[in-house]
């Protein structure tokens, strides 16, 4: 607050319109919506991964008149039109609006917030989700992780995601990277900064650099819109385990096998959509191993592909999108 009042001080800057996040609970959408009603301005609240994708549009001086292109949205979590967290979105997107076209399919957040802190929350609830928890233990109920996670309370856990009892859906990309570092035990009961099992799982992988194979996604399709669906990801991660493949192999043949789902469903989507630009935005994005192994091979099949450079790929480019897209609406 200190900071806003000293800039628009600085640059004499009278505003008309105050840019805020659509999730309620963010304190700059609270500090947005304070100023709009003390100073009598319009609020304009923008959808999280909207905004993301215009951050990169911006970045890269898109027109505003330019035809829509494909927003891959990845990152921990944003306020979903459906009441759902989203966070693994494809967006066909411009400045001046978007629509969702295809998403990772979601898993509860068992404990909300917690689950953040604690990956194998999202472990379980994937495997659960996706497999089914029998099927697990069935199949890999003698897996040290199957063993691990029978000592945390599960029947809780259960419990909650089937009220929706503070175990709200999300499609989040950031999710499954804790899953599946946790599935690898890496900064599985907590963590103690953001991304920690995340920025641990690439740093596994690239001890593998020299892996050619990637596990599979499958697509779905409900009423036009694409999912993709992790099942086949978590059948063949646990049969590695169950073999006792290298855990830095497991680490980079989910990233291959994320970033070839994401590049064969972005082909798809731009094919029926009658697209020739993507735009790559959110915290996952700077994961370099996957950003490479997306960018590149989208550029092989002719698209425009647009990067951030400059501007941060998560939150902190946030602002520049949600600007941009209020400024579009007179």
């Amino acid at each position: 607050e200190r900071t806003l009042t000293l800039y628009r001080q600085l640059f004499d800057h009278h505003a008309r319109r105050v840019a805020v996040d659509r999730h309620p609970g963010y304190r700059s959408t609270q500090l947005g919506l304070t100023l709009a009603e003390r100073e009598g301005l319009t609020l304009v609240d923008v959808q999280h991964h909207h905004a993301h994708v215009a951050s990169v549009l911006a970045e890269n001086g898109r027109s505003l008149d330019a035809s829509p292109v494909l927003g891959i949205a990845l990152d921990g979590l944003g306020y979903g039109d459906d009441g759902t967290l989203w966070g693994g979105e494809f967006l066909l997107a411009d400045y001046r609006g978007y629509r969702r076209v295809g998403h990772l399919k979601p898993a509860p957040m068992p404990g909300g917030t917690r689950s953040i802190l604690e990956p194998w929350r999202n472990a379980w609830a994937h495997l659960s989700t996706h497999l089914g928890w029998h099927l697990v233990e069935q199949r890999w109920g003698d897996l040290e992780l199957a063993r691990w996670l029978r000592q945390q309370p599960l029947g809780t856990l259960e419990r909650m995601a089937a009220q929706g009892l503070n175990s709200p859906l999300s499609s989040s990309c950031g999710r499954l990277f804790d899953a599946v570092a946790a599935a690898l035990n890496l900064s599985r009961a907590s963590i103690s900064y953001e991304g920690q099992a995340a920025i641990e799982l690439e740093a596994l992988a690239l001890k593998a650099a020299g892996e050619d194979r990637g596990y599979r996604f499958a697509m779905t399709t409900d009423e036009g819109v694409v999912a993709l669906d992790p099942a086949p990801l978590w059948i063949e991660l646990l049969d590695d385990l169950a073999r006792g493949v290298d855990p830095a192999r497991i680490a980079m043949r989910f990233h291959i096998g994320l970033a070839q789902a994401v590049t064969d469903m972005a082909a798809a989507l731009c094919s029926r959509h009658h697209l020739d630009a993507v735009a790559l935005s959110g915290g996952v994005f700077q994961n370099q191993t996957l950003l490479e192994r997306i960018a590149g091979p989208l550029r092989d099949l002719g698209m425009d592909v647009l990067l951030h450079r400059q501007v941060p790929a998560n939150d902190g480019g946030l602002s520049l999108g949600q600007a941009t897209i209020a400024a579009c609406r007179e």
